[in-house]
Parts: structure tokens; C-alpha cells; sequence
């Protein structure tokens, strides 16, 4: 998405109060939110403007047509780029809202639009997260640290990865922890961040933030499908340095949280409104959800741009059909991408369809799959209930996904990582490439296609607890949780951290000899171990080394009555000590 702001300029002439059509300005246009005439806005939403700097917007009014005229304050987004109005009240629910603001240095011109505030009904309710059962060996113990018990992982088929490829997933059914998890290509543990019972992680990720490497996930609460909570960013010692939440009001959802350049991230949320448009013959409002795509100013918090599937979808577009006991999800949102050219790529499963968004004015420019495809396509390229579309190459209109064919229904009879080429010129789509499991895999929900360097792939199999590595088509490397345990998407990524806490160890004593039990949550760059003792914390000798074992290494020693132990990386530097534990 272009930085300067993502929909359709409503200007007018001074003295205008009604919406008007696209003015320019000059040197570029102004974009506003909530979109003009949009049905559901926010009470607690904000009135941003994006295309000029805050400096050159006075006057603005805000207008309710049931509470009147609105004070607040108007603050500028970080990149000086817009900013917005903060009403100090919200609005009514069903109420017309008016804007009006002049701009500075530009005579003769002032902004005016309007919406309306739909009728919300809170937040998704949280569902209460089942744990998978337990099976023999399904979860990892250490000495070293007993308040960690993540899920197993069992590698089928080992990778042979470079040295800094790890795997990125995100167990979410425990079957007593659930987090985010990282693997080496060999699935021993290198990190694991365990959430409260409840609680689940997702999107768990590599991106760049002001130019430097980080780790993403959601953490929070699942509901109808739905998430509720926020999105973190870890350092490479695991230290948060900024957390995103979303704007008017909404709570971020677990679907997506994509790092654009300049401080900005894509969000996705979900919000719940009654909604006159009912698909029950003789109800009048049902409580539908939303789709909404924001884009948030990390450093402020403040909204960039919103996009919400009830302003430019209908509901007759879904296959899924309401449920009384629950909202609607005629359109649930599970993946955005911001296209090359500026644009959005939209995933929604209940539709079947992958939408083209135009970043000026929110508009459709094309929609892939379901009942009003752009594209015309060939029966083994027809798709179902989809996650995590991507546009891969924009010169040549190559786009994959991960089809799960089920939701339920069961469409297919196992889910697959599709590969389709468009032709913009004939408006058809073909057939570039499939990728299926082995055993197949049929995932009701969740799952990802990445592509990875050298045109390798990636695939999380969401519901299905398999993550698999395909290069020429063929699978080089493949694991599974031993419970069973889904994870919403997995990665392959390079990551080199150093914790910025100290290395945890444990001891037993056996006569003579002691067993030391070493560990390092989330440190990458550990070659061997060093086992220092003495009688004393300040005066201890080397005793013993041992290769990096996994994420805790055993090494026998003399007994002593006081064990530390260094972490030393390839070249035998020490890059991290634990405190000395008396043991004896």
C-alpha cells in the first residue's frame, strides 16, 4: 500500500456540506475514514485523514444527527503524512455522521463527507478452548525448566536446512501448554512462549520493523472463528518493543498481522453489528460480522486506512448460511496482503473468493473464485473455504493458496497448496501447480502456502497438526505434532537470537558424580555447553563441555557444591551464563 493513504479524496468547494466526487490537489489527494457513506462505521471511530499533514487542516467539524456536534483533538500520524480527529465522546449507534474541515493555504477548498454508525453488540464472545487429548508422549519435559511442557513434534522426513532455518508454529490445543513454538529443521525445540489457559498464539513469524529483523504473532482469545486480542513485536531477545492493537474501538483479530515499510502493519478484526439485510426469511436484524482490514500506525496507534466486507460485499455472496445461535460469518476475513502496486489482496473463505481491493476508494477490482468471479476457471482450479492468498509475482499474475476444501461441507476429499496463473487479457485463470500430503490431509480450517528462496515451498496444514517442506514438488521435509495439535500457519525462516535472559540449568546429584541439565529458551546460536563447579559461586573451575543437544543438554560432572554453566557459540566465545545453583 502506497504510504500516503488508501481511499477514495472526497473534497468539495468551500461553503459544500454534502459528499462530493474526487478533487485534486495538486501534489496529491486526501484520503478519509470511515469511507464516505459507509454503514458501518464505528461509535469510537475515529475520523482520520491521510494525504496531507495535519498542519494543513483546521475547522473540523463533526456532526451527529442524534448527538450533535463532537469536540476533540486532532493528532498527526508519525510519518507527517495525515492524522485524525479523536471525537472526546463516541456516537450514537444508527446515527448520520457529518464531517466538514478546511484546508489551509488552499482557498476555496474544504473536505466534507459522511457516514453512518452501525448498531455493534459488543465483542465476539471467547470460546472456551478444548485441549487436545492426551497420548502417550505428546508433550517435552525438561529439568532445567518445569514450567514449560509445549507439545511434541515428530519429524517424518528431516531437513537439511542451512544453519539459520528454523520452523515457526503456533500449537494452540495444547495438550496441557499451548504458545508460540520454534523448531530447528531437525524439530528439536529451540523456543517456546507458553500463553495462559485460554489463550492462543498465532502468525507466529520473521518480518522487519524499522529495518530489522523481528518476531510477530497474535496472542489472545478465538471465538466464532474469530480473534480477540493483540499483536506483539519481540526483538532478537525476545524483548517486546512495540505492541498493535486495533483502532475505533475494534480488538485485532487472529487472522492477520502483516509489517508494511515505514512503521505500519495490516490488521485484520471482526465486528459484530446488526445488520437489516437479514438471508432468515422474516427477520428483521441479525447480528452479522464484519470483515475489516485496518492498517495502523505502530508508533500512534492511530488508523491509516479501513476496509470492511459489509460496505462492498453483500451477503447473498456467501455459502455459508446464518446460524440463530450464533452471528453470522457470511464473509470471515483470514488473510490480507498488500499487493506490489499498492493495492490489497483479501482471502474470504465463506465466499470462496479472493478480492482485488483498490487502496483509492476500497473499490473491487477483481474478485477470484466463488459466485461472481473475474477470472473463468478450469475445474481442478476451483477452490473452497481457502486461507492465505498471495499474490507471487504481479508481472505474472501468479497467485497460491492454501485450499482446505472443507469447512464443512467437505467440498474435496483432501486440502491442497494451489498454484493458479491469471490472464488479465482473457479474464481466465490456469492451473500452475498442486501440492498435496501424503497420507492426504483433509483441514476443515486454518493452513498456508510460503514460498520460500529458490522457489521452494512451505505448507502449514492448519487443523491437520503437519507442516511440510516441497522442493520440485516433492516433499523434503515433513513433521507432525504428536497430539494432534493445529497450528493456523507455519513458516520456514532464518532467525538468529540471544536472549536477553540467562541461561537455565538444574543439577541431581549421584555420589560422586553430578547431572547437569542446561537450556536456553530461544537461543540460536549455541554450539556447546561449559560446566563450571567449585566450593564457592566465585570461584569455580571449568569441569566439563558437551555438544548443543537440543533446547536442554544433559552433561555429567564431578560433584561439586556449587554448577554454572556458559553458552558457547561456533567459535568458542561465551555468549551467555547461567547464575551459579548450590547443589551439594
Amino acid at each position: 500500500m502506497a504510504a500516503a493513504g488508501s481511499l477514495a479524496v472526497a473534497l468539495c468547494g468551500c461553503g459544500a456540506a454534502a459528499p462530493a466526487t474526487e478533487v485534486s490537489l495538486g501534489s496529491g489527494t486526501v484520503s478519509v475514514f470511515p469511507i464516505p457513506g459507509s454503514r458501518v462505521a464505528s461509535p469510537e471511530a475515529q475520523v482520520a485523514f491521510r494525504g496531507l499533514p495535519v498542519s494543513q487542516i483546521s475547522h473540523v467539524t463533526v456532526t451527529g444527527s442524534s448527538t450533535g456536534g463532537h469536540r476533540g483533538r486532532l493528532l498527526s500520524d508519525s510519518d507527517q503524512g495525515g492524522g485524525s480527529f479523536i471525537p472526546i465522546r463516541p456516537f450514537a449507534p444508527g446515527e448520520h455522521v457529518t464531517v466538514t474541515a478546511q484546508l489551509r493555504g488552499r482557498a476555496g477548498k474544504a473536505i466534507s463527507f459522511a457516514f453512518q454508525v452501525a448498531h455493534p453488540v459488543g465483542e465476539v464472545p471467547n470460546a472456551k478452548l478444548h485441549f487436545m487429548s492426551r497420548r502417550p508422549g505428546d508433550v517435552v519435559s525438561f529439568h532445567s525448566r518445569p514450567d514449560l511442557d509445549p507439545p511434541a513434534v515428530t519429524m517424518d522426513r528431516p531437513g537439511a536446512g542451512s544453519a539459520g532455518d528454523r520452523i515457526f508454529l503456533g500449537p494452540e490445543e495444547g495438550p496441557v501448554q499451548s504458545g508460540a513454538m520454534i523448531l530447528d529443521p531437525d524439530g528439536k525445540l529451540v523456543w517456546f512462549h507458553q500463553v495462559p489457559r485460554g489463550q492462543v498464539v498465532t502468525d507466529v513469524r520473521v518480518q522487519r520493523y524499522l529495518g530489522r529483523p523481528v518476531l510477530t504473532f497474535f496472542e489472545g482469545y478465538i471465538g466464532s472463528g474469530a480473534g480477540n486480542g493483540e499483536d506483539h513485536i519481540l526483538d532478537t531477545s525476545y524483548r517486546q518493543v512495540a505492541l498493535v492493537r486495533a483502532a475505533n474501538g475494534l480488538r485485532a483479530d487472529m487472522h492477520e498481522f502483516d509489517l508494511l515499510p515505514g512503521g505500519r502493519a495490516l490488521i485484520t478484526a471482526y465486528f459484530p453489528v446488526r445488520w437489516a439485510d437479514s438471508p432468515r426469511p422474516g427477520a428483521k436484524r441479525d447480528v452479522v460480522l464484519d470483515g475489516v482490514v485496518q492498517e495502523i500506525d505502530i508508533r500512534t496507534g492511530l488508523l491509516l486506512f479501513q476496509w470492511d466486507s459489509l460496505d462492498h460485499v453483500p451477503l447473498s455472496a456467501s455459502y455459508v448460511g446464518p446460524d440463530k445461535h450464533k452471528p453470522y460469518d457470511y464473509f470471515h476475513i483470514n488473510s490480507v496482503q498488500a499487493d506490489p502496486d499498492g493495492n490489497l489482496i483479501i482471502s474470504s473463505r465463506n465466499t470462496w473468493t479472493a478480492y482485488k481491493v483498490a487502496a483509492r476508494d476500497g473499490g473491487i477490482i477483481w474478485r477470484l473464485g466463488g459466485k461472481h468471479s473475474t477470472f473463468r476457471l478450469p475445474r481442478d482450479g476451483t477452490f473452497s473455504f481457502q486461507h492465505d492468498v498471495r499474490v507471487r509475482a504481479p508481472e505474472d499474475r501468479v497467485v497460491t493458496l492454501f485450499d482446505n476444501g472443507a469447512g464443512p461441507p467437505d467440498v474435496q476429499s483432501q486440502s491442497r497448496g494451489l498454484t493458479l496463473r491469471l490472464n488479465m487479457q482473457t479474464r481466465s485463470a490456469t492451473v500452475a501447480g498442486v501440492l498435496r500430503h501424503s497420507p492426504p490431509l483433509l483441514a476443515h480450517f486454518e493452513g498456508n502456502v510460503q514460498e520460500l528462496p529458490g522457489g521452494a515451498e512451505f505448507l502449514g496444514w492448519g487443523q491437520r497438526p503437519y507442516f511440510t517442506e516441497f522442493s520440485g514438488g516433492r516433499a523434503v521435509l515433513d513433521g507432525h505434532f504428536v497430539g494432534g495439535n493445529p497450528s493456523y500457519r507455519a513458516y520456514l525462516e532464518r532467525w538468529s537470537a540471544t536472549p536477553a535472559t540467562a541461561p537455565a540449568l538444574a543439577a541431581s546429584v549421584n555420589g560422586r558424580r553430578t547431572t547437569v541439565y542446561a537450556s536456553w529458551n530461544g537461543a540460536t546460536d549455541v554450539a556447546r555447553w561449559r560446566v563450571l563447579g567449585g566450593s564457592q559461586p566465585g570461584a569455580v573451575r571449568a569441569l566439563a563441555g558437551a555438544p548443543w543437544a537440543g533446547f536442554e543438554t544433559a552433561i555429567t560432572v564431578p560433584s561439586e557444591r556449587y554448577v554454572t554453566v556458559q553458552a558457547l557459540d561456533a567459535a568458542g566465545r561465551v555468549i551467555g551464563h547461567s547464575r551459579p545453583i548450590r547443589v551439594g
